[in-house]
């Protein structure tokens, strides 16, 4: 087949069409939809089916690095900060410490099993250090499941902040490993500038972008998203051009918007879910093209020792040291542990050694590629027994919807009232989005004189308008008029 553009665009809707119906299939046999993505990719393959010839690490760096962008934003848009707030402490210390632990841990154990060096053996613990944002979102979110005592936010915050500190241990070794005259101290300082201009770069642009948003005057609606994914991109590179974490400066840019009042809010979320996906199976498609299970093969032996390793011992071990100051049931701690997910983060890592052309990148790439699949399978298809084994699982009807499922749901509020507003009201000549509605209520309608007005976070109150406000519960006008008297 000669590679044209037409070609090129067939092929890939092709593979984006069997990619979601073997998602859609996938439900029915346990299998982590992610999976079935990878699995369409490496059967499309040179080693597959299709014969698909692609082995370019940097287009797959690149493709990877705008998919986890994607990923991670929508993960932090997402995040309920009122959710998240009590098991914060929490949240981080995995995200941070468990995850240098974890990386340690494995280290010590690759350096005393195989012909590593010290640094490579620590290159290859760091890469798979961090849970995977991509499957824990996706596999929580497919599952429904509802999980006691925090145990959900707690896992959805580390999974999508503990990227950036694998990231910066993955660049430190790798520097080590390429420059075997510098010592460990030499990376510190790369190590603190990463995470601190990343973490104050991400709040700055979480409040420029809010600002942004809410002030522009954009005529159409469908350009609100694309203005936020601007600014996404803006944030990331300005915080790496800077010496800081783009990931975790984009992460926290998220987490601020998804908890503020912004215009067109609804349609920015519903249209990052449907992005989120996408990039989802673009990443984990092109991570399948990219391996060549012939290479794989060889290194299964010890790719499945070291992956047991990880799962059993490794992870265990990062987030029980991590967690001994905070009171927590065992049980509580055992399922944190059992939800390291490693999906196609490690695996983008993984071409970073690839690119500086160390001599053990290949093996370090297929052991990454190994480790990544058994763990997807074995934890990603057992999440829900687990949970009921540990009894840290809730039945679906009792499982509380978040301020975002309240946010993108379809379904009529139950309450009605209309409310008048006075010129002396607090809400006079103020924009909706800047009164800082409850999240359980909205205003359905505006009558105006003899008309009726359709409202969004633009529109202004003006005097003795009077609005349709829908609820889900009789309560909530009780904070409705507070919230529209300034109170």
């Amino acid at each position: 087949m000669n590679l044209t553009i037409e070609n090129i665009l067939l092929v890939g809707s092709l593979l984006l069409l069997l990619s979601i119906f073997a998602g859609k299939t996938s439900y029915k046999f346990g299998v982590p939809t992610l999976l079935l993505f990878l699995a369409v990719g490496m059967l499309a393959g040179s080693d597959g089916i299709g014969g698909i010839q692609f082995d370019d690490p940097k287009i797959a760096q690149f493709i990877g690095i705008v998919s986890l962008n994607f990923i991670l934003f929508s993960g932090g848009l997402d995040t309920n900060w009122k959710a998240v707030k009590p098991i914060l402490k929490e949240g981080v210390t995995l995200s941070t410490l468990g995850v240098l632990l974890t990386a340690l841990t494995l280290g010590m154990f690759v350096w005393y099993i195989t012909d590593f060096t010290f640094y490579e053996s620590m290159l290859l613990g760091s890469i798979v250090s961090s849970t995977d944002a991509a499957a824990v979102f996706s596999i929580l979110r497919s599952k429904s499941l509802a999980l006691k005592a925090n145990l959900r936010p707690t896992l959805e915050l580390e999974s999508g902040s503990n990227d950036p500190m694998a990231y910066v241990l993955t660049i430190a070794f790798l520097t080590l490993v390429v420059n075997q005259d510098q010592s460990f101290m030499s990376v510190v300082p790369m190590f603190l500038l990463q995470m601190v201009l990343g973490g104050l770069g991400g709040f700055a642009f979480g409040k420029l972008s809010k600002f942004i948003i809410n002030k522009i005057k954009l005529d159409f609606e469908g350009l609100y998203p694309v203005l936020v994914i601007a600014l996404m991109f803006t944030t990331f590179s300005a915080t790496d051009f800077v010496g800081g974490n783009g990931f975790l400066a984009i992460y926290i840019c998220a987490v601020y918007l998804g908890n503020q009042d912004l215009i067109h809010k609804k349609t920015i979320l519903k249209m990052y879910d449907g992005l989120a996906w996408l990039m989802e199976i673009v990443l984990f498609l092109t991570l399948g093209l990219l391996v060549f299970p012939k290479q794989v093969v060889p290194f299964m032996g010890i790719g499945l020792l070291i992956s047991l390793f990880l799962i059993l011992v490794a992870r265990p071990v990062g987030v029980f040291l991590s967690l001994l100051p905070y009171k927590m049931k065992l049980r509580r701690r055992f399922y944190i542990s059992w939800v390291g997910l490693r999906g196609a983060v490690p695996i983008v890592f993984a071409t970073y050694p690839l690119l500086a052309g160390i001599d053990k990148a290949n093996m370090i790439f297929n052991i990454v590629f190994f480790i990544s699949v058994t763990s997807i399978l074995i934890q990603g298809t057992t999440l829900s027994i687990v949970a009921k084994w540990l009894h840290v699982a809730l039945p679906e009807k009792v499982k509380k919807a978040s301020a975002t499922d309240l946010l993108l749901s379809e379904n009529p509020k139950a309450e009605m009232k209309e409310i008048l507003v006075t010129p002396d009201c607090f809400a006079t000549d103020k924009k909706i989005v800047e009164l800082g509605f409850p999240r359980n209520a909205i205003i359905a309608m505006i009558k105006r004189d003899d008309s009726y007005v359709t409202p969004n976070g633009s529109t202004i109150i003006e005097p003795w308008d009077k609005l349709v406000v829908l609820a889900d519960r009789p309560e909530i006008f009780e904070e409705v008029d507070k919230t529209l008297k300034g109170l």
